[in-house]
């Protein structure tokens, strides 16, 4: 064995080590809500067959609570605490299938507020868990209204409200909060970063507040950028039809207020398989698990990539993947639902798979 002389002058001191100087800005955030916001934008170079556009990924799942809706949480709450609506003996009550009565309930922890969060049979277990762990009381409705979930979760919350002195229902599907944390919040982060280079943005549908926000801020900021909305097929926005979906989180079974005055430049419909395959796609190609919506969006993109020649498009990923193991990233639960085979599964999402970026 061959003994190594090293100078011991040589070595860097304690704290002497290089900092590159935007890392060095970072201040350390006052509070887990001050976390909230500035979460990575990801150039995917692998997954669209087409080596001709430049795909981006905002990724919200890197939000403290492990969504896009932590925005809207965090503003309906600290400005209903602000205006006086609410105060610490106050009870918050909303209807969400996950990932808002996530983001409400680490809001409620933090400010101290008793939080209840009605959900219906479709949302995730691990959703249920988390909530409850953040100290959030779960309601569950099991029976549609209608034929839809979401009219049975609001007269659910209509009763707690009429029963609970002191309750405030931060209503997310018609708060403009919701939509204002978007636009100062997701798609300024966007148009920081990329300017008025972004040829389209594609945006998942459901409250419709990320939409609404993107599109109030690139009207203004960048006008010639298209921004798309990407709605599940069985959802009725945007005109669509009511039917089975089997994605939670994803299009709305009702017309939520804020959706009546929201105009995207275009819409795609996707099916529960689309967002599967996409999801699918992005852990083969990118090595990431997006959610359920986020699929959705990006196989979107891929379906319409042959217009898309030359463009920045931008992809909105509400969510990751480890909340939908049990779901769109399980073999069984998707040949029983979705009657698709692992092999077929398999063969969608890696049709065509490009060659690794050099």
């Amino acid at each position: 064995m061959h003994n190594r002389l090293i100078d011991i002058r040589s070595r860097p001191r304690a704290g002497s080590a290089h900092v590159s100087p935007r890392l060095a800005q970072r201040k350390p955030a006052d509070g887990i809500l001050q976390a909230v916001g500035q979460t990575p934008l990801v150039r995917l170079r692998r997954f669209l067959e087409a080596s001709n556009i430049k795909l981006y990924a905002k990724l919200e799942a890197a939000n403290p609570g492990g969504s896009a809706k932590d925005r809207p949480a965090k503003a309906m709450i600290e400005e209903a605490l602000a205006t006086g609506r609410i105060d610490s003996r106050a009870t918050v009550i909303e209807s969400s299938s996950g990932n808002m009565g996530i983001g409400l309930a680490q809001a409620c922890a933090y400010h101290k507020l008793r939080f209840i969060c009605v959900v219906d049979p479709r949302s995730q277990r691990q959703n249920l868990a988390i909530m409850r762990a953040l100290g959030a009381e779960v309601r569950l409705v099991e029976s549609p209204v209608g034929g839809d979930f979401l009219t049975a979760r609001l007269a659910c919350v209509q009763e707690l409200l009429a029963t609970i002195p002191g309750s405030y229902w931060p209503n997310q599907y018609a708060n403009q909060e919701n939509c204002r944390s978007h636009e100062a919040g997701t798609a300024a982060e966007v148009l920081a970063a990329l300017g008025r280079r972004v040829g389209r943005v594609y945006v998942a549908t459901s409250s419709t507040g990320t939409l609404n926000g993107f599109i109030n801020a690139f009207a203004a900021a960048s006008p010639r950028t298209r921004v798309v909305g990407v709605d599940a097929i069985g959802s009725v926005l945007f005109g669509g039809k009511r039917g089975e979906r089997s994605i939670s989180g994803f299009g709305a079974g009702c017309e939520p207020p804020l959706a009546r005055d929201c105009r995207p430049d275009a819409v795609i419909r996707v099916s529960d398989l689309d967002c599967v395959v996409g999801c699918r796609r992005l852990a083969a190609t990118e090595a990431y698990l997006a959610g359920g919506s986020g699929g959705g969006v990006l196989q979107a993109i891929r379906s319409h990539q042959a217009e898309l020649a030359g463009q920045t498009c931008v992809a909105i990923l509400h969510d990751s993947g480890a909340r939908y193991l049990d779901t769109v990233y399980d073999d069984q639960w998707v040949e029983r639902a979705l009657a698709v085979r692992p092999t077929l599964l398999k063969a969608l999402a890696e049709d065509q798979l490009p060659d690794p970026p050099r």
